[in-house]
């Protein structure tokens, strides 16, 4: 009863009055229906479910308060486990795969292979949709519960074939502040707990692989310290069986050389040097370690302290797993081959003369493939609604490109068919990760989206509007859960820069508004008038958070409509630019700056990057998620500002130069409440609880 004073209270009982007039004024619109697990949707709102509450006498079992208790107060947890998800195997046969394309892991997951492409070849592929968002608080905004609702509603509501292509989740922000990526409510990846966790494997084959990569590093620079040319050579080519011969990349290595000899022993002693020593300068490292846990301690150390390492000490540091440039190869390779050459590219420093050293010249790239084999290949798991999903790739989008695999997305395309739709979503906001997915992602696959399907909300247009500040795990000040419309007219600059950023690559723009319950009607109702005033094709609120995709449906609708436009997609640079000149552009017109301004030791590493030939490559800007500008504490749309450059760094492998903007850090730290306080484990069942 108290609840139901509550609602009455909030939203007022105006909708009450018949069933049409319900339907279309109750902004918590219809939630699941009282059967579990059935996922039809009922055409009770939320006032209701609780008028009946209320009424109920005690003699009513307790089993069925208990389930509308749980419609109400259930965390993603609870309503993941609440659904049983279908075989693995039914679903790869439902939508298309043969049983020798696919490879089960358990009953819920399952890698699909890559020979699916060869097999589909001739199949049309399907419309390509993005998900971004506007500038977020830190408590994110909703892109993948909009990814989740919006492809349940065009397959379990609109029977149109859809598949999501999402982010594997680092264990960074699962066990630190933001909590998993798998959606949420009724809009969610199930189960959630093996989504967010280990999920297949991918993300530790990521860190052997690049730890593989460090510790060869430093051990090729102890050996070479410590022993001569004739000595390490003999080790290098070391004689099995009384026959001493080189290996498929020695060998390699040598015609890069200009030497075209194939027995050991005929070399030179200046060949056996070339050969030898690739004569690493230390202070030139730019491949760090990682690990996927958020530990600022391990921002800066140093290694080599034992005595078994003779005196060689240097400052190093770890980033987060999912950072490692390894990882932005997964997301962006089109093939084994193709991974592994950009594998063999990845530039690890340079030697003594200026020279880049890459992992093929250390002799790991074949080592490094084996350890990504299985990692290449997309996870297949299934929405609360039972369609299709791939978990594939997680870098970040602040402190690398931030979006899901190229695989993933060309073989969903694939499998929808020609009038199928595949959604797949970019990192923070649109000036982070969308700016990536068209300059850095669509080059690398050469494929070009429908549609942009802009995600904003009531809460973070009320913070760039000027709203107090919002902090993760402290409650949200009045502001934030009483209708101001003042606020909310005053944030949505953010989305209208949002909106004209995604119109600078010619592509139409949806806006979904995730409505919470502390949004007033009027509120809603503004944000969608502004954003199609301000250019969006349409702008639509959404209730997929608790209605599934029933409440995601006029959205599917909106973005089936813009994918019939015709568009004009363009990039934001030319690749032949000087590296400056790119980030200048990038500065100016998506977030918004003056100018650029290069540290001393940013301006000579964009020279030798050009020196060596790498000044054609698109750019990935490390930068906060939190403003526009570099300055998270700068909301709304900051104008006026030099963004100043503080690195530069080059990802060879994957394709991209990196700037790093101010202070950015490549490792984030716990909080002090980091969310591992109410993540537990059942021993009796073996349950996962508090993971959100």
């Amino acid at each position: 009863r108290q609840l139901f004073s509550a609602c009455v209270s909030c939203t007022g009982l105006y909708c009450h009055g018949n069933e049409k007039s319900m339907k279309e004024n109750c902004r918590y619109n219809s939630i699941p229906s009282l059967q579990p697990p059935s996922l039809q949707q009922s055409t009770m709102c939320a006032c209701t479910m609780l008028v009946l509450l209320a009424q109920l006498p005690l003699t009513v079992p307790t089993g069925k308060i208990s389930w509308l208790l749980f419609v109400f107060f259930s965390s993603d947890i609870e309503i993941s486990r609440a659904q049983s998800p279908k075989a693995v195997d039914v679903l790869a046969k439902e939508i298309g795969l043969l049983t020798d394309e696919i490879e089960i892991y358990g009953q819920t997951k399952a890698k699909v292979r890559l020979s699916l492409l060869e097999r589909l070849k001739d199949q049309p592929d399907g419309k390509y949709v993005l998900v971004a968002g506007i500038t977020p608080t830190p408590l994110g905004e909703g892109k993948s519960t909009v990814t989740i609702g919006l492809v349940q509603a065009l397959t379990a509501h609109l029977s149109i074939n859809s598949f999501a292509c999402l982010r594997q989740p680092s264990q960074g922000p699962t066990f630190g502040v933001k909590g998993g990526a798998a959606g949420g409510g009724y809009a969610q990846v199930i189960p959630m707990e093996e989504f967010n966790l280990h999920l297949t494997g991918d993300i530790h084959a990521i860190t052997a692989a690049n730890n593989l990569l460090a510790a060869a590093i430093d051990a090729r620079i102890l050996h070479e310290n410590t022993q001569s040319d004739k000595a390490l050579y003999n080790r290098l080519v070391p004689a099995v069986n009384g026959v001493r011969g080189f290996s498929a990349i020695q060998l390699a290595r040598l015609r890069r050389l200009g030497i075209y000899k194939t027995d050991p022993d005929t070399l030179t002693e200046e060949e056996v040097r070339k050969f030898a020593r690739l004569d690493i300068d230390p202070s030139t490292i730019t491949w760090q370690r990682v690990v996927d846990t958020n530990d600022r301690f391990l921002r800066k150390i140093t290694v080599g302290q034992a005595n078994t390492e003779k005196g060689f000490i240097r400052q190093a540091q770890f980033d987060i797993a999912v950072a490692s440039e390894i990882m932005a190869i997964l997301a962006l390779t089109t093939s084994l081959q193709d991974m592994k050459e950009r594998l063999g590219k990845m530039v690890v420093a340079n030697d003594k003369k200026g020279e880049p050293v890459t992992a093929e010249d250390l002799g790991v790239t074949g080592a490094l493939a084996v350890l990504m084999k299985d990692a290449i290949k997309p996870t297949l798991m299934q929405t609360l609604e039972g369609t299709p999903v791939f978990v594939h790739a997680g870098p970040f989008a602040n402190i690398a490109h931030g979006n899901s695999s190229v695989l993933a997305d060309k073989i969903a395309l694939k499998l929808v068919g020609e009038k199928g739709f595949v959604v797949t979503e970019a990192g923070f906001g649109a000036d982070i990760g969308m700016e990536k997915f068209f300059n850095i992602k669509c080059r690398a696959s050469g494929l070009v989206p429908s549609v942009v399907v802009l995600v904003a909300t009531v809460r973070a247009l009320k913070m760039h509007g000027g709203g107090p500040n919002v902090t993760a795990g402290a409650p949200l000040k009045k502001e934030y859960t009483e209708e101001n419309l003042q606020l909310v007219a005053g944030g949505c600059c953010n989305l209208q820069k949002q909106i004209q950023i995604a119109q600078l690559f010619g592509v139409p723009v949806v806006v979904a508004v995730n409505i919470f319950k502390t949004d007033s009607a009027a509120e809603v109702d503004l944000v969608c008038k502004i954003a199609k005033q301000s250019g969006a094709f349409d702008a639509v609120p959404c209730n997929h958070w608790s209605a599934g995709g029933g409440g995601a449906v006029k959205l599917a609708q909106a973005v089936e409509e813009a994918a019939r436009q015709k568009t004009s997609f363009k990039y934001l640079y030319s690749l032949e630019l000087p590296i400056v000149e790119k980030i200048r552009i990038i500065a100016q017109k998506v977030y918004g700056a003056q100018d650029i301004e290069l540290s001393p030791a940013a301006q000579s590493q964009v020279d030798r990057y050009t020196q060596q030939g790498f000044g054609n490559l698109p750019i990935c800007m490390a930068k906060t998620h939190l403003s526009l500008s570099h300055q998270p504490e700068r909301k709304g749309v900051p104008t006026g500002f030099i963004l100043p450059i503080s690195d530069v760094r080059a990802s060879i492998g994957a394709g991209f130069i990196y700037p790093l903007v101010g202070t950015m850090s490549t490792m984030p730290g716990l909080p002090t409440r980091p969310c591992f306080y109410d993540i537990d484990l059942d021993p009796i069942t073996e349950e996962v609880k508090g993971l959100f």
